[in-house]
This record gives structure tokens, sequence and C-alpha cells, in this order.
């Protein structure tokens, strides 16, 4: 992955947003023939936004070009694999608090990731649906925090929020993702949520290396 200033950082940062909200959704919501379509059929899985020379990301993407041929197929053996993955129960529920080492009374409001939102003044859709530390969640506020480094033109603002963005993203994803991404390659039965495991993982290195060097950038 190269990191250059300007330009190709931000349409890089956009191509990785695009593929976070594609992650996200997956693990939200049970997959549908309109998301297998426009995401495998049609969509960004055909030409990936983004280029990298992390070895997991590679990986990810020589995965996710070899599955799901067959959309009616693809989308009922997705459905089944989100099922026994992801919902209550599942082999690898996509929950910080399940793989995090800290105690939840040990963890603050401040240190949670509702604190970290609320401190945003933003709420989750899927408050009171699913928990606010659902990695589907924290990924849809991760774009939103890009979405706003995205938009500013100031550059101290823009290394301060650098700076928070890496922080969201050591203490509330990296943390815990590597092992919840085992646990998916072990359970999965579908290519599709193994390389999107992957694909996850490597862009929280990508995104956590690109952050480091804005934050770290004079002002």
């Amino acid at each position: 992955m190269e990191i250059t200033e300007g330009k190709k950082v931000n349409n890089l940062l956009k191509g990785y947003n695009m593929l976070l909200y594609f992650s996200g959704s997956m693990l939200t919501d049970e997959p549908t023939e309109e998301c297998v379509d426009d995401f495998w059929m049609t969509g960004i899985m055909k030409t990936f936004p983004v280029s990298s020379n992390n070895p997991r990301f590679l990986n990810a993407i020589s995965v996710l070009r070899e599955s799901c041929s067959q959309k009616g197929v693809c989308r009922k053996r997705l459905a089944d694999d989100f099922n026994r993955l992801f919902n209550n129960g599942g082999y690898a529920l996509p929950v910080e608090s399940i793989w995090s080492d800290k105690s939840p009374l040990l963890v603050n409001d401040y240190e949670s990731a509702k604190g970290f939102y609320e401190s945003y003044g933003w709420r989750s859709k899927y408050e009171g649906v699913i928990p606010d530390d659902h990695l589907g969640v924290e990924l849809l506020f991760l774009t939103l925090l890009i979405d706003k480094y995205l938009s500013l033109d100031d550059k101290a603002c823009t290394k301060e929020l650098s700076k928070e963005i890496r922080r969201f993203i050591s203490d509330h994803l990296l943390t815990w993702i590597p092992q919840w991404n085992t646990r998916v390659q072990a359970n999965a039965q579908t290519l599709c949520y193994k390389g999107i495991g992957t694909l996850i993982h490597a862009i929280m290195e990508d995104l956590d290396a690109i952050f480091t060097i804005t934050g770290r950038s004079a002002s």
C-alpha cells in the first residue's frame, strides 16, 4: 500500500469506505438477492476500488473473486452461513465485548464504543436492536468518521481527526478482529464470508497505517 499526501490518499480512503459499507452490511443483515447482485454479479467484486500491497488484502480479493458465481445458490448459502455464524449462539458473533479482554464492569462509558459515538453526537440506527459494539455498527461509525475526515480542509483539524480515527481502530477494532476472523475462517462454509472476514482484518491494518502517518503530519 502506497501512502502519499493529498488527493491520492483521499481517493484511497473513499475506496476503503465503500468496502466497509459492503462488509458491515453483510454482518448486520441477512444477505438478499439484491445484495448479491450489487456486490458480486455487477458490483465492486468485479473491480475492487482499492489497491493494496497488504498480503492479507490480496488474499481477501482472491477469495472473494472466486466466490458466489451463481446468484440464486449463492444467496441461499450466504443466508445459511450468516445465521450459523452471526445470529445469537453463532460460531463467530461479531460483538466486541465477547472478544475483549476487558471486563465490561471495568470499561467506563467514555471508553466504550457507545461512549465514542456519543462524543461525536452519533446514535446507531440499530440501537436497541443489536449491541452498540456490534462490528456492523462499529464499521458504520468508522465510515462516518472517514467521511468527516474527507470533508475537512483544515490541516490541523484533519491531523487531530486522524488521531481519533486511529484511536477508534486501535481501541475498538484491532483489539479483537484478528481473533474473530480466525473463528470465521474456521467455521464459515462459504468463501464469501471467509473473504469478508479477511477483508475487514486487512482494511483495519491498512487504515491504521494510513492514519498513523496522517496523524503525525505537520499541521
